[in-house]
C-alpha cells in the first residue's frame, strides 16, 4: 500500500526508546524526514543511530523536557526549519507512576497534569501554524488503553489521558477546514519501560513476575504481550493519504484485550 509519506515532516516527542522511537522508525521507513526529541541526550543519539541506519531518514535531535512549554515550543519550530515544513505530530511522553488514588499527592496530580495533557496541548498549538499555512495535517496521539478502561493503580493515567480524549475529539472539528485529521491510539500492554514499572510494582506485592508476564499475556485474545512495532505501523497509516477520511477517532492496539464494544 503506497501511504504517500515520502518527503513529508513528521515530529515525535519522548522518541529516545519504546513507543516512541518504534513511531519515529515507521514513519522514516515509509520515507519521511524525522524530528525527534527526548530528555536523554544519550538515548536520543542511539535512537537517531538507529532510524537512520534502517530507514535512511534524514533525522533531527533535540533535548527537551515535555514538561518545559519553552522547549517545546523551540523543538517544534526549529524542526519545521529544518525541513522547511511540519506535516505529522505524533504527542508522546513518558507514562505516570504506578500508584492508587490513595497514594497520590497534589504536586503529582500537577506534575503529571503537566506532563500528560499539557504537553499535547503546547505541541499541537506550535505545531498548528504549519499545518494551517499548508493545509494538511496529521496529529496523532499516544495515549493509552487506559482511555477504554480503568488499569489497576494507574490513577494518573487513568484520569488524566481522558483530558487528551476530550481535546482530540474538539479539535478534529475545529481542524477539519486546515484539511487536519487529529486521532488517537491507545496502546495495551506493550513491551516498554511502562509495562515494566508495573511488572515492578507486582513483583515488590508479592508477585512472581513470570505469573504477571503470563497474565498479561493470557488477558488478550490473541495471547501475548505487544511490541512496539505493532502501534508504530497504525501510527502511519493514520499519518497517510490512506487515512484522509480518519479523524476524531480512539483506536486502541491491545491484542483484543478491551471488553468494550466501542
Amino acid at each position: 500500500m503506497e501511504l504517500g509519506l515520502q518527503g513529508k515532516t513528521a515530529v515525535i516527542l519522548a522518541a529516545s526508546k519504546g513507543l516512541g522511537k518504534a513511531a519515529a522508525a515507521s514513519l522514516g521507513r515509509e520515507g519521511c524526514n524525522i524530528a525527534i526529541c527526548s530528555r536523554s541526550k544519550n538515548n536520543l543519539k542511539k535512537s537517531a543511530a538507529y532510524i537512520m541506519e534502517i530507514s535512511g531518514a534524514d533525522v533531527y535531535t533535540e533535548t527537551v523536557d515535555v514538561n518545559d512549554k519553552a522547549a517545546i515550543e523551540r523543538f517544534i519550530k526549529n524542526s519545521g526549519k529544518r525541513f522547511g515544513s511540519l506535516d505529522i505530530l505524533v504527542t508522546n511522553a513518558g507514562g505516570p507512576p504506578v500508584k492508587s488514588f490513595i497514594e497520590t499527592s497534589d504536586e503529582e496530580w500537577h506534575i503529571w497534569y503537566d506532563t500528560t495533557f499539557m504537553s499535547v496541548v503546547r505541541s499541537i498549538k506550535a505545531a498548528l501554524p504549519f499545518m494551517q499555512r499548508q493545509k494538511w495535517g496529521r496529529i496523532i496521539n499516544i495515549t493509552s488503553v487506559s482511555v477504554k478502561m480503568p488499569v489497576e493503580n494507574l490513577i494518573y493515567s487513568n484520569s488524566l489521558r481522558l483530558a487528551v480524549i476530550g481535546l482530540s475529539k474538539t479539535l478534529s472539528e475545529e481542524l477539519g477546514k486546515y484539511n487536519i485529521t487529529v486521532n488517537n491510539v491507545a496502546p495495551g500492554y506493550h513491551l516498554t519501560d511502562g509495562l515494566e514499572r508495573i511488572i515492578t510494582k507486582k513483583v515488590e506485592q508479592g508477585q512472581d513476575r513470570k505469573d504477571v508476564l503470563r497474565k498479561f499475556s493470557d488477558g488478550a485474545p490473541l495471547g501475548r504481550i505487544g511490541n512496539p512495532r505493532d502501534l508504530a505501523g497504525l501510527i502511519a497509516f493514520l499519518a497517510s493519504e490512506q487515512a484522509s477520511f480518519i479523524s476524531g477517532t480512539t483506536i486502541q492496539v491491545d491484542g483484543g484485550l478491551t471488553k468494550s464494544t466501542l
